[in-house]
């Protein structure tokens, strides 16, 4: 007990007078020993390199989970598993969770109508979706997030640990300085012994031999910053190569459910506007068929010879002002977006109006004849909100 007293006493006593030599340094009472230009720009290139890594690291973790404090509870979760030095479980994402939800309910809304097997479908390439972004995730944090966070924990801890020694072994040499100053300044009024002198030099000699040791230790530490920055480039292309897998796999999945929608569209949605064919004239019916196609109507075929009662330019073009509204097959819809014609065979659109929409053999599935009043009209089906 006796030895720690005296040993704390002592810490006490260095750091009081370490306190003392920064403040009057701070006041310009005091000397202060400057670093060598070299050391100076590798402290200066090393706080910018742990400035924009910290930056960088907590940034792509926003990237890599925008929003940690969600209901799953995430980043608790994983403050846990760190702490006690475990391996994270692999989580669900919202993607495959969203895919989940659709499955789910594909079974109580029943698999065989068309609602469910579409929410079957789209499930399914959700849950797809949600696993490339795990694998993406758990990707990034190993090759990248990981890295950063060691030079951030390890590396640069063990540098500021050096460098605040680094700093005491400064300040401790400054006081030898002034000592012995002060000593020579006492022994030419002879105040002091020439021993006193000589043991003040003793100890500058020890604090400089300290503080050139801890300077060569600290640029030793200082120039592996280099080292870092090869190692965060690698971990950078290795970063960017799993961004672009993920975003690749995710364009291919996009087009391959498109596809599937679309030929389920073509069997569920088939299309009844055209009139009968005459038998003797060979037909070709479009394919796909496009989303304006309207609910229980058959898609119009392209005959190779006009139709009867079907006004035609000489170039084969519909003359929209000849075509009679069909009997059957005509229904209500509302605009969705205002819309210019661009030509005399174009009816111009006002949003939320409601107009009279049907379709003749030979129009391009895309369009459909419109009708306000004593105007008729070509018009976008993607404008419009078919009515039943």
């Amino acid at each position: 007990m006796d030895f720690n007293l005296k040993k704390l006493t002592s810490d006490a006593g260095v750091f009081f007078t370490r306190a003392v030599q920064f403040t009057e340094e701070k006041l310009g009472s005091a000397e202060k020993t400057e670093l060598d230009t070299h050391l100076e720009n590798l402290i200066a290139r090393a706080d910018c390199t742990k400035n924009w890594t910290e930056k960088i690291f907590r940034q792509t973790e926003v990237l890599l989970q925008p929003n940690p404090i969600d209901h799953t509870g995430a980043r608790i979760e994983e403050f846990f598993y760190e702490k006690l030095d475990k391996k994270i479980p692999s989580r669900t994402t919202n993607g495959e969770l969203l895919g989940q939800y659709m499955l789910d309910a594909a079974k109580d809304f029943g698999p065989g109508t068309p609602y469910g097997s579409t929410l079957i479908t789209v499930g399914e390439y959700q849950i797809r979706l949600g696993g490339a972004e795990r694998e993406f995730l758990q990707t990034s944090a190993i090759n990248f997030l990981t890295p950063l966070r060691n030079f951030l924990e390890g590396d640069w801890r063990t540098i500021s640990k050096e460098r605040r020694l680094l700093e005491n072994r400064r300040l401790d040499l400054d006081i030898c300085k002034a000592r012995v100053k002060k000593a020579k300044q006492a022994e030419a009024k002879a105040a002091l012994w020439s021993e006193e002198v000589d043991k003040a030099e003793q100890e500058l000699r020890v604090a400089q031999t300290e503080f050139d040791r801890q300077a060569e230790v600290t640029r030793l530490l200082l120039e592996g910053i280099s080292s870092t920055h090869v190692n965060h480039l690698r971990c950078l292309h290795e970063f960017v190569e799993a961004q672009a897998t993920y975003y690749a796999q995710c364009h291919q999945y996009m087009q391959e459910l498109q596809k599937e929608l679309s030929s389920a569209n073509s069997n569920t949605y088939p299309n009844s506007f055209a009139s009968n064919a005459n038998p003797s004239t060979s037909a070709t019916c479009p394919s796909p068929v496009s989303s304006a196609t309207l609910p229980g109507v058959s898609p119009p075929c392209l005959a190779s010879t006009s139709t009867p009662g079907i006004a035609r330019e000489p170039s084969g073009q519909l003359k929209i002002q000849d075509v009679q509204q069909p009997s059957t097959g005509h229904r209500k819809a509302k605009v969705l977006y205002d819309y210019d014609a661009h030509d005399t065979s174009e009816l111009s659109l006002l949003a939320d109006e409601l107009i009279t929409v049907y379709t003749v053999p030979g129009m391009d599935p895309d369009w459909l004849v419109g009708e306000r009043g004593n105007q008729k009209g070509k018009v976008p089906v993607t404008y419009l909100e078919l009515l039943s």
